[in-house]
């Protein structure tokens, strides 16, 4: 999934967790990343899991991984979405955009939000400053009752991580693997998608589509998206010539 890159902004404010954080860098959230709009396929569990969560219930700490493409930043930002609606203060933070950063004044005060969400930890393994700083901010959140979902594309026993405090506390909650959606979920969650932006995808074109393509959701969204605005702009259904037409494919 895209990520909108931080821009530099005011300090912390620290506030009830029912009210937004201001944050020291303006971290977008994709407004199409949604718990709704995430097509579980053999991931039930999971999603449900994490609306619980997103609603400040059930299990404390998440840890999600799975290969690129299956859906980590989707689950992230849908769950942060999900908060906000619900009430509760959220942030999302793409570590690898980040970790060149300073941790310590970013960090500062989410143990005031109900639910934080950190993707791609494996980018922090071997830097002590964000080590450690994520290691407190566990501490923070597990003494606050908040909950924490983490995503990575290993599973915790696996990252090299030079704490080893910090990789203890990943092992604490709950680990899931996402698994990667077979031809007939990806064909199905296409389909959503496209039913969500008022585009009729027939089976025909879905399965074309899949199989000239990158199978990784992501990578979909986006042909579909662009598909979505070439149809609107030459008010044509698609087909598989439109389709060829459109991407070159």
């Amino acid at each position: 999934m895209s990520r909108q890159m931080p821009h530099k902004g005011g300090g912390v404010e620290n506030k009830e967790p029912t009210m937004s954080l201001q944050l020291p860098l303006s971290i977008g959230l994709r407004d199409d990343c949604t718990l709704e709009t995430f097509y579980p396929g053999d991931n039930l569990q999971i999603l449900t899991n994490i609306k619980r969560a997103a609603k400040g219930e059930g299990e404390q700490f998440i840890y999600l991984w799975g290969r690129e493409g299956v859906g980590r930043t989707h689950l992230l930002q849908g769950a942060c979405n999900d908060a906000v609606r619900f009430g509760l203060g959220a942030v999302y933070l793409p570590l690898a955009d980040l970790v060149k950063g300073s941790p310590h004044k970013l960090i500062e005060g989410f143990e005031r939000l109900g639910l934080v969400c950190l993707d791609d930890i494996e980018a922090i393994c071997g830097n002590a400053f964000w080590e450690e700083a994520l290691f407190y901010l566990f501490n923070r959140l597990r003494t606050a009752n908040r909950r924490l979902i983490v995503a990575a594309n290993v599973p915790p026993a696996l990252l090299s991580l030079q704490l080893a405090d910090l990789k203890s506390r990943l092992a604490w909650g709950i680990t899931y693997q996402i698994q990667a959606l077979d031809e007939e979920q990806l064909l199905a969650a296409l389909q959503l998608r496209a039913k969500q932006r008022g585009l009729v995808l027939s089976r025909e074109v879905g399965v074309f589509l899949i199989r000239r393509a990158q199978r990784a959701m992501p990578h979909l969204y986006d042909l579909l998206d662009r598909l979505d605005r070439a149809s609107l702009a030459a008010q044509r259904r698609l087909t598989i010539p439109f389709v060829k037409a459109v991407l070159a494919i």
